[in-house]
């Protein structure tokens, strides 16, 4: 987690907050995280907390975060239906599950998301943006292929 600052804050949650504001190009984003250390042998795992401009239902951003290539919406808690460290380990899938509303913010979304942190991190997620990228290139995609970035 790293050491704790004099605001109680750790660098593992301090890392979380700038690398978000980073990745996402919104410097102004207000982002806090709280990590644990819990005694898995692989895996990473968030609870999240968004806050929207309006809000969002549950059902949409179950559609929505279905689209995404690379995560799996697995949420059916009444089912026993939630992801855990166990279910990605030794997969580079990242699943998502217990999405719901916040009580007491319209605007806020919670849901919980898991993934092997030896299978999909920094360099796969790095691999993944240049195929992207070729293939939005690619003539078949409309792009004129070959082009330089």
């Amino acid at each position: 987690m790293g050491r704790f600052d004099e605001a109680g804050w750790c660098g593992e949650e301090r890392k979380i907050s700038a690398e978000t504001r980073k990745i996402l190009h919104r410097q102004d984003l207000a982002v806090s995280a709280t990590v644990v250390r819990v005694p898995v042998f692989r895996g990473h795992a968030e609870a999240v907390m968004v806050e929207m401009h309006r809000p969002l239902s549950v059902e949409r951003a179950r559609e929505v975060m279905a689209c995404f290539p690379g995560l799996a919406v697995w949420d059916r808690p009444s089912e026993g239906v939630y992801p855990t460290p166990i279910d990605v380990a030794g997969r580079d899938i990242v699943l998502v599950g217990r999405v719901r509303e916040d009580p007491d913010f319209p605007r806020c979304l919670h849901f919980w998301v898991v993934g092997d942190n030896l299978r999909k991190g920094a360099a796969l997620n790095a691999v993944q943006v240049a195929e992207e990228l070729l293939a939005l290139s690619s003539p078949e995609r409309g792009g004129a292929g070959g082009e330089s970035w």
